[in-house]
């Protein structure tokens, strides 16, 4: 059994993340995960700038060791299919050079990507990593301490602070936290691998299908390394729930008959079942902590509502917990009280974004105003320039919540 001031469940990007700022600061922590690494982990798969940038924020030295792996592709942009079907290309980096410029973003199966950041946490002597541990019970206290058990009982550590980073499926979350799933805040997808798609972007770039039959939900076809791609949908759960929608229904069907994707998807393999998940949206403002705890990524319901993106915000989350971790040892102030500091910082950082995302969520509803931007942006560089900074700038994005945005559009200005 292990005691300590610090625990993290959960090694995937938001545990593993802030177990790395903690060692980089002189903290021991101990960090424990039910599975053996490497491991699988339902996603699209995509790594945004943002990844980038928090990679850098661990070490300036990691975005270029990911781009050096064999198992990532480097990716330049988006492309967005309107309902009428227009292509929108979208780069993350206005005028881009793949021969010059380092990448905007990458795209790496969770099993290599998640992989590579344990790794990292290998290498550091005050992480002591403990795999294929499961925790199936959890307890306060009466001095504030957490004790962790094991289904048969075994306490496996106690901790004065706990960092709960295991996933969507979070039980802390859920019984401790309050984070109960609410259809309107909660999207339900589907991914498989193909081998064999054709007509992949030569640069990587993502693609976002918004098909008309198909909306509020979207169909997804990310490029992987060795001429696979990850291939999925995701529909909020409320219209799932409302539309009576068989995701895996509809996704066979989408691929087989709609016009875009059929012959590209004729002569192409499945590898393996098609897998479902859920994401808990950050469209919703929740607690992020209590009494000697915190709750990071995906656990925390932190996920884009708009792209789906959830590898940055855990990221994020998991750098200020390490940071608001460090302050609570510190001030030997583990709690609730004190804590909410953490869930001020990542709100800081994530809440514009999140509630922007939630406002182009619900232009989903109208598919004649994406039709609308895709048109103007096919005929108007200056557009499409502005489209593409999007991604970049949050101010730029505001735009699009605008009505003058579409008076403009309107009268071509």
């Amino acid at each position: 059994m292990s005691d300590v001031d610090i625990c993290i469940l959960g090694a995937g990007p938001g545990g593993t993340t802030a177990a790395l700022h903690l060692a980089r600061a002189g903290h021991r922590c101990l960090l424990l995960d039910r599975a053996t690494f490497p491991r699988d982990k339902v996603c699209g798969d995509a790594l945004s700038g943002k990844v980038l940038s928090e990679l850098r924020r661990i070490d300036e030295a990691l975005p270029a060791q990911l781009a050096a792996e064999p198992a990532q592709l480097p990716s330049w942009g988006i492309d967005f299919y309107a309902p009428n079907g227009r292509r929108l290309a979208v780069p993350f980096k206005p005028r881009y050079n793949p021969a010059t410029d380092r990448p905007a973003g990458h795209i790496s199966k969770r099993i290599d990507f998640d992989n590579f950041l344990v790794e990292q946490v290998r290498r550091q002597p005050l992480i002591e990593l403990h795999e294929n541990t499961d925790v199936a019970r959890h307890e306060q206290l009466p001095d504030g301490r957490w004790r962790l058990l094991s289904a048969d009982g075994t306490v496996l550590a106690t901790t004065r602070l706990l960092l709960v980073a295991n996933g969507a499926q979070s039980a802390f979350a859920r019984q401790i936290g309050g984070h109960q799933l609410e259809p309107a805040h909660h999207c339900a997808g589907l991914r498989a691998y193909y081998q064999g798609v054709q007509g992949l972007h030569p640069d990587n770039f993502i693609e976002l299908h918004f098909i008309k039959e198909f909306l509020p939900g979207y169909l997804w076809v990310f490029p992987l390394p060795n001429g696979q791609a990850n291939v999925g949908v995701g529909m909020l759960t409320e219209a799932v729930s409302k539309k009576k929608v068989k995701l895996r229904e509809r996704l066979d069907e989408i691929l087989a008959t709609h016009p875009a994707l059929k012959d590209r998807f004729a002569t192409a393999e499945r590898l393996g079942p098609v897998r479902g998940f859920g994401l808990p949206l950050g469209s919703k403002r929740r607690s992020l902590s209590g009494s000697g705890y915190l709750l990071l990524g995906d656990a925390g319901s932190l996920i884009d509502p708009f792209s789906g993106e959830g590898i940055s915000h855990a990221m994020v989350s998991g750098r200020h917990a390490a940071d608001w971790a460090a302050r609570a040892l510190a001030a030997d102030d583990v709690s609730a009280g004190f804590l909410k500091g953490y869930d001020e910082a990542v709100y800081h950082r994530l809440w514009q974004e999140l509630r922007l995302s939630r406002a182009m969520q619900r232009l989903l509803q109208y598919p004649w105003l994406f039709n609308f931007v895709a048109n103007r942006a096919a005929s108007n560089p200056t557009l499409a320039e502005t489209i593409s900074n999007m991604f970049l700038d949050l101010d730029l994005r505001e735009r699009l919540r605008q009505p003058g945005f579409y008076l403009k559009l309107l009268l071509g200005k």
